[in-house]
């Protein structure tokens, strides 16, 4: 078993202790050893020695006097102060000498102890802390807070494996995993690659949306090549002493040369590799770490052997120096996977768990649609999970399936309790979702429609899955999906003839993709083939920005209200014309509260039946 060690306490707690420390010290320690050394008198004792001139210092307070004696001036005396208009004239003809530090006086080896020595052990405690701190940061090298130390790049050498990951273990990008086995090729066998003349790009870029596999894709690289494999992350080139960031690119390609043939990864490059601005600052920490990227990727010396893989979900903000041919030769896209994908990435996780042999990985693909392969992992694991509560050996179908919606919408909120108006609100809008959908000719199959609510907020919700692959979209396409989306609000209309809040996120999505028909898809004629929109961050979240003028940003406006107001009459009329099919399965869902498509389907089939004789009569 592996040794669990206890927490290190954070560097600001030995800090605060050691500040705590000398405040006690200043506090108790100090004012006890001054008043540990005074002695207490009487007054007529303190008028004798006067007399007597055999006080050398002494001090008055508000209260009392201090005062030290000719024959030992360390020994301090203390006596109250009495109505003695005189005294002060007595004290100066006796030949004392006034002064105002008596009582804080202490020998020579006190003041040398408490405000040398003890300061300097303190502070020198601290520096062992600081030190022994960075060096466990550092990994443990004894050079951590040396000059020699500085600048060493901290990259973890694998050799041979990592963690055990093999292509075999990565699913559902096939074209990725092609590119990266011949790079793993040339490492194994060079010769064959040289005698044509052929050469291997410097370096492989993968760039894709977050949980798409990119940091696995390299791990499985590290596990098929039997060559020295340095990792590192973009962040760790980032010091807070300019210099350092440069110092390590040079160190880590040091050592890259000294193992050649090897790979070098660096995650997340985009944290050193930005675009280059026209600023003012052009001697940053970051800028000029990119420039020591720059030269050792491709400057006047020859880094044979070393091939450098970087992975971003951010290219487009890479600076163009470091994207070009010789520098990154190759840009590998690892995209979301597509159906196959999909489920070949969910045989892949299932292998690690107990499951039933009755699952239908194709079904549970394309009810994750739009899933990448770290949400499709935590589905499967989600699965197993869900096992463990109900008490079973192993993971059902139906478990699956649970774990898509809990990934999607959540887990099913229990305790929340509908009053029978809202749940029926409810129903009539899950059902108006369903059936527009169904009376359509472009849409997707329904495959379930709920009305229990989840943790996302969702009282409800219809899930609509495609047969197939889907990549192209049409304009009828998406006017039926527009459709789609208002069925809801347009069943509470027909119905009741209100409105709620519950088509919230309904109209977000049908505004969003009216106004990428406008802007982006040029799917009206009022603007044609003219893109009014860019995209930005397409792997993460896809942002986007008009570039137009503000009267044409008006005319945008209006055309999208347009779009989405005609298909949602369009809604209404569907429902208005089957208002009692509407009724019917609206009544059958608020029963059941969950129903498959193919209740829904059966249901619709059956009252479309009963139609045909009417028409024909």
């Amino acid at each position: 078993m592996n040794k669990v060690e206890e927490p290190k306490k954070p560097l600001a707690y030995l800090f605060i202790t050691m500040i705590v420390l000398l405040l006690v010290m200043n506090l108790f320690a100090v004012p006890f050893a001054q008043q540990s050394k005074i002695k207490e008198v009487d007054y007529g004792t303190f008028m004798k020695m006067t007399q007597d001139k055999e006080i050398a210092t002494v001090e008055i307070d508000e209260n009392e006097i201090y005062f030290t004696s000719t024959s030992d001036k360390d020994q301090v005396y203390r006596t109250g102060v009495m109505n003695d208009p005189d005294l002060v004239d007595r004290l100066y003809d006796s030949g004392a000498e006034f002064s105002s530090d008596v009582k804080n006086s202490m020998s020579p080896l006190m003041v040398f102890f408490l405000y040398w020595i003890l300061p300097i052990l303190i502070f020198a405690l601290i520096g062992y802390f600081m030190r022994k701190s960075l060096m466990d940061k550092a990994g443990g090298g004894s050079d951590a807070m040396t000059f020699t130390g500085m600048g060493k790049s901290g990259a973890k050498v694998y050799v041979q494996s990592t963690g055990g990951i093999r292509f075999s273990d990565v699913a559902g990008e096939d074209e990725a995993k092609e590119n990266l086995a011949e790079i793993v090729s040339y490492l194994h066998d060079p010769s064959k690659y040289k005698a044509i003349g052929a050469k291997m790009p410097k370096g492989v870029l993968l760039v894709g949306p977050p949980g798409t596999g990119k940091t696995m894709l390299a791990k499985a690289v590290a596990g098929e090549a039997n060559v020295p494999f340095f990792s590192m992350s973009g962040s760790e080139f980032v010091e807070m002493f300019v210099g350092m960031g440069a110092s390590k690119v040079r160190d880590l390609f040091r050592q890259a040369k000294e193992k050649a043939p090897c790979i070098v990864f660096i995650d997340e490059i985009d944290a050193i590799g930005k675009k280059r601005e026209g600023n003012f600052s052009g001697n940053d920490e970051r800028e000029q770490t990119l420039n020591q990227l720059l030269t050792e990727m491709d400057g006047f010396e020859d880094n044979t052997g070393v091939i450098i893989l970087a992975a971003t979900n951010r290219p487009e903000s890479l600076d163009p120096a470091l994207t070009r041919p010789g520098r990154f030769d190759r840009r590998v896209p690892v995209e979301l996977p597509d159906l196959k994908g999909r489920e070949d990435i969910l045989k892949v996780h299932a292998k690690n768990i107990r499951i039933s042999d009755d699952v239908d990985f194709n079904k549970i693909a394309r009810m994750a649609s739009g899933a990448s392969g770290a949400e499709l992992a935590n589905i499967v694991n989600e699965a197993a999970l869900r096992a463990v509560r109900d008490n079973r050996k192993c993971a059902t179908e139906a478990d699956m399936e649970e774990s898509i919606e809990t990934v999607i919408a959540g887990y099913q909120k229990k305790n929340a309790i509908l009053s029978t108006k809202e749940k029926l609100t409810v129903s009539y809008h899950e059902t108006g979702h369903a059936l527009v959908a169904a009376l359509q000719s472009h849409t997707a199959p329904v495959q379930k429609i709920t009305i229990i609510p989840r943790t996302s907020g969702a009282l409800g919700y219809t899930m609509q899955v495609d047969e197939g692959n889907h990549y192209l979209m049409t304009k009828e396409e998406m006017l039926d999906q527009i459709a789609t989306l208002t069925g809801g609000r347009a069943a509470e209309e027909v119905e009741f003839g209100t409105i709620s809040t519950g088509a919230s996120n309904d109209i977000e999505k049908a505004t969003k993709m009216a106004r990428a028909m406008v802007t982006q898809y040029g799917m009206t004629d009022d603007f044609d083939m003219v893109a009014m929109e860019t995209v930005t961050n397409q792997y993460l979240g896809g942002d986007t920005s008009l570039s137009c003028s503000p009267e044409t940003q008006k005319a945008i406006d209006a055309k999208i209200v347009a779009i989405v107001k005609q298909q949602h009459q369009k809604a209404k009329k569907l429902l208005e014309e089957n208002h009692a099919l509407l009724g019917k399965l609206a009544q059958y869902l608020y029963e059941k509260e969950t129903i498959t498509g193919d209740e829904f389907m059966n249901i619709l089939n059956e009252e479309m039946a009963k139609k045909i004789p009417e028409k024909s009569e």
